[in-house]
């Protein structure tokens, strides 16, 4: 046991993993500027508040510029050095990028205010941490390497031994041990970190997840074997699907040898902030009131669950979680035992809900799952199903080098000439900086989307409507200055009152039903945006010709034909939102 004095410390969570777990990442900037000026006095080692999911969701739901965010959060905590999560050479995207657009981002994620650099990869394949740990050096950031926790029967203490010294070996700054799934055990906890700390010099931080119940326990363990700083969010933002709350682990350290040396007093505004504003979001929450124990076999991250479970009510298949929750453990080991954290929790996770709503395992199969088969994430822990893997990629010999290293040198140039076609073609009065480039080189869809409706606040997601009556779920809804009082309750239709109009009448974004009348239709497995349509009408398809790319779940799926044929119809067009079931095109 490490019983020398110590003093531990504390990285806060809730601007960023925080909301993530719990609220589908939902914040607002205004949700948490009244507080930041006191959040820094409080003395964090770090507070994580960018990275992540939170890029996204600004651009895709909440209609902000999210390096506009990380500005204003920055000016407003100068004392606090922020950090954020990045995915090694997927930086924030779905997908691998050329070393120099890494280089790229990661200076301008600096020079933005970002300070501390967590930097994983889903597959802890070490070659995709190498060039953001180096870009993040070279740009005076602090890099923290990170190994992605997770158990399988190819994990061991043995191997995450070998990838931290790989990390320490790349110059890393830091090590984190990001437990996404609280399945790091206390006892396990304590092994690993003593062992690490006999091997590795640099300081050793630990993110656990709540939701199996076990992360105070762990985090307890993890400071007697000599770990250096622990993750945690304020308590009113704390547990289930999140964290350990932070004042719960200062607590427990004061007057010890590990004391943190925070003041429990300074988190009570902040605690009673975040309380308001999670109440602002309580649509967003998921079922978990406790514990899963379930997470300890399906592995699922604490930020996908709720997102998860989200994403079902989208395809009107809540009542399938349990399904999915026991496919995803499936689809896991097909692709190789694989870690279950951004990207790969949204892979797995997209293709067992496909599989599930089907009722057919791989009869359609992601663009992203064939990637990962085809060796375009890097190596994954295990083999992965030859089985998929043929039936996904053929006879293609996978990918054995570094992904990137086939991407050109220049690939930021080629970007951004891309976007500055868009700007000309879209007349978009948006200026070319390199921020703007690398939101659309990360999401050329929903960036693009983003630049066009910036500023229009109608566009994006509204606010959360107006509680009025708790018992009942009653929302007040105003549309086209006409006000309804709007019932809804899970497991049943919402019911207007003090009104004759039916809720078709009034909703502006009803689909026309979409009925295959020539040919056999192919229709939605699931509820999404169409990216693209790739044939017209007349067109000659064979059974893998990738017909229209649905974007669903953040994931592309690529939906083909189950047989050669003609297209006789196709009833969707770029943009537009589908239902789990619209028919999408017709063949004969």
């Amino acid at each position: 046991m490490n019983d020398t004095n110590r003093k531990i410390g504390i990285t806060e969570v809730v601007l960023r993993d925080g909301h993530q777990s719990l609220l589908a990442t939902r914040f607002r900037f205004e949700d948490m500027e009244s507080i930041l000026k006191q959040m820094d006095n409080i003395g964090y080692w770090s507070v994580e508040s960018w990275g992540g999911a939170v890029f996204d969701s600004c651009i895709r739901y909440l209609g902000e510029d999210p390096w506009e965010r990380i500005q204003k959060i920055k000016k407003l905590m100068p004392r606090t050095p922020q950090q954020m999560l990045l995915r090694g050479q997927n930086l924030l995207g779905y997908k691998h990028y050329g070393d120099d657009v890494v280089d790229r981002f990661v200076e301008k994620a600096k020079v933005n205010g970002v300070d501390v650099f967590r930097i994983f990869d889903a597959m802890n394949d070490v070659r995709n941490l190498e060039q953001a740990i180096k870009s993040t050096l070279k740009h005076n950031g602090h890099a923290q390497g990170t190994i992605s926790y997770t158990t399988s029967p190819v994990h061991n203490i043995e191997r995450w031994i070998e990838l931290s010294n790989k990390i320490q070996d790349m110059g890393a700054d830091s090590l984190a041990i990001k437990d996404m799934a609280g399945l790091l055990t206390p006892y396990v906890a304590f092994e690993l970190i003593s062992k690490l700390k006999e091997t590795i010099d640099i300081p050793i931080h630990l993110h656990c997840h709540a939701t199996t119940g076990m992360s105070t326990p762990t985090i307890i363990k993890a400071i007697e074997a000599g770990v250096d700083n622990i993750d945690s969010s304020i308590s009113t933002m704390s547990m289930t699907y999140g964290h350990t709350a932070t004042e719960t682990v200062v607590g427990m350290l004061e007057n010890t040898n590990f004391d943190t040396g925070l003041d429990l007093d300074k988190f009570v505004p902040v605690a009673n902030h975040f309380k308001k504003i999670r109440e602002k979001y309580s649509s967003f929450e998921g079922s978990l009131k406790g514990v899963d124990a379930r997470i300890i076999s399906s592995q699922v991250p604490g930020g996908m669950l709720t997102n998860l479970e989200n994403q079902l009510k989208d395809q009107n298949a809540i009542e399938r979680f349990d399904e999915v929750i026991e496919e995803i453990p499936l689809v896991r080991k097909d692709l190789g035992y694989i870690p279950l954290v951004t990207p790969t929790s949204q892979i797995v996770g997209t293709q067992a809900v496909i599989n599930v709503l089907s009722n057919s395992r791989y009869s359609t199969i992601t663009n992203e799952t064939e990637s990962v088969l085809r060796g375009e994430y890097g190596a994954t822990p295990a083999e992965v199903s030859s089985e998929l893997q043929t039936k996904a990629i053929g006879n293609d010999e996978p990918i054995s080098c570094r992904p990137a290293d086939l991407i050109s040198n220049n690939e930021f140039g080629s970007i951004k000439e891309q976007f500055n076609e868009i700007l000309k073609s879209e007349s978009l009065q948006v200026s070319n900086s390199d921020e703007n480039v690398l939101t659309y080189a990360l999401f050329p869809e929903v960036g693009t989307t983003f630049f066009k409706n910036k500023g229009n606040a109608d566009f994006f997601e509204k606010e959360p409507l107006e509680f009025i009556q708790t018992e009942s779920e009653i929302y007040k809804v105003s549309i086209d200055g006409k006000n309804y009082n709007v019932e809804y309750a899970k497991n049943m239709d919402p019911i207007i009152h003090n009104s004759s109009d039916s809720l078709a009448s009034i909703n502006k974004n009803v689909k026309k039903e979409m009925l295959g009348q020539n040919g056999l239709s192919i229709n939605a497995p699931l509820g999404g945006n169409i990216f693209k349509v790739e044939f017209e009408v007349g067109d000659e398809v064979a059974e893998d010709d990738a017909v229209i790319i649905l974007e669903a779940m953040k994931m592309e799926t690529a939906i083909k034909p189950p047989k050669s044929g003609t297209i006789c119809a196709i009833n969707v067009s770029q943009g537009d939102k589908v239902n789990p079931g619209d028919s999408l095109f017709e063949i004969v």
